[in-house]
């Protein structure tokens, strides 16, 4: 696979973020608009710049500290200390192997082996692993895996995953508010009121209503839509800066072997992570990630 071919690959992502940006934008500015007019009906007038301002920031504030929520959300704790000073050194030795800043390293506390990367580009990136990562794989496949999420990195995919895991947290939440208050009658009598004043508000409250209940089927298939190339490519990047794939290769069988699939970590952020962190039985449907299987044939063949 030629150098083009990654440079390629760190355009479309530049595209694929701003494309998912602004499709999403659209969907969280439909929820926010109802939100908004459900919380203070006097100020629909305004509702729009409102909603506009607040979408707005959050993307801001998405793209400027999206990964410092992620972190959090999953207890990430710095990896300090000799425990992890091999961690950190494999983290740093990868890095400049791939011409990029070493990322900020993290720990996760499961039993599960996983990883995951995060950041806006090279220059404020995290990565995170687990626990029961660093005690069940050896040095090479270690490597193999660290190799795999700083490609993620050097490959601008952590922007476009990043974003998918804070904007479509953020449309699910809302969707999961206004159909608690139309469930408990709020959106039902507002609704009722203006359609006896025959104002055009009704008509936005049930397209809000319609997104409130399709936002979270929305969120399932955008991470679909988050191409498995991308985990292909990461894949063929770990192998060609450790030289040696059958360490990506052995860890992954060993994951496919020993994980239950059970962090409990959002369904909004399982994408980011280097294999599917929750198992569920959708997952043939909806899965975010190629079969592991796959991922080591393809590996294997290299």
């Amino acid at each position: 696979m030629g150098r083009l071919s990654f440079y390629d690959e760190i355009a479309r992502n530049k595209r694929s973020s701003i494309l998912l940006a602004f499709s999403v934008s659209l969907i969280l500015f439909a929820l926010v608009y109802v939100f908004v007019s459900l919380l203070a009906p006097g100020l629909v007038i305004i509702s729009l710049p409102i909603s506009i301002l607040l979408i707005a920031l959050y993307i801001y504030g998405s793209y400027m500290y999206g990964d410092s929520v992620v972190l959090a959300s999953v207890n990430a704790r710095p990896a300090e200390g000799r425990e992890y000073q091999y961690l950190r050194d494999t983290v740093e030795g990868l890095s400049i192997a791939a011409g990029i800043p070493p990322p900020r390293v993290y720990i996760i506390d499961s039993d599960e082996m996983n990883a995951f990367a995060t950041g806006r580009d090279p220059e404020h990136a995290s990565i995170a692993v687990t626990t029961g990562l660093m005690r069940e794989l050896n040095r090479l496949e270690l490597e193999g895996v660290i190799g795999h999420e700083i490609s993620h990195i050097r490959n601008r995919d952590i922007l476009f995953m990043t974003l998918v895991a804070v904007m479509v947290g953020l449309a699910a939440i809302l969707s999961h508010i206004i159909l608690r208050s139309f469930r408990y009658g709020g959106i039902r009598r507002r609704r009722g009121e203006r359609e006896r004043e025959g104002g055009i508000e009704s008509l936005i409250i049930l397209v809000g209503l319609v997104l409130a209940i399709l936002a979270p089927i929305v969120t399932r298939l955008v991470q679909f839509a988050i191409s498995r190339r991308r985990e292909f490519l990461a894949d063929a990047s770990s192998a060609e800066l450790t030289r040696y794939p059958e360490g990506l290769a052995s860890a992954l069988e060993k994951i496919m072997k020993k994980n239950r699939g059970r962090m409990e970590v959002s369904e909004a952020i399982s994408h980011l992570f280097f294999v599917d962190p929750n198992r569920s039985p959708l997952d043939n449907l909806y899965a975010t990630h190629p079969p592991i299987e796959e991922r080591i044939r393809r590996l294997r063949a290299m």
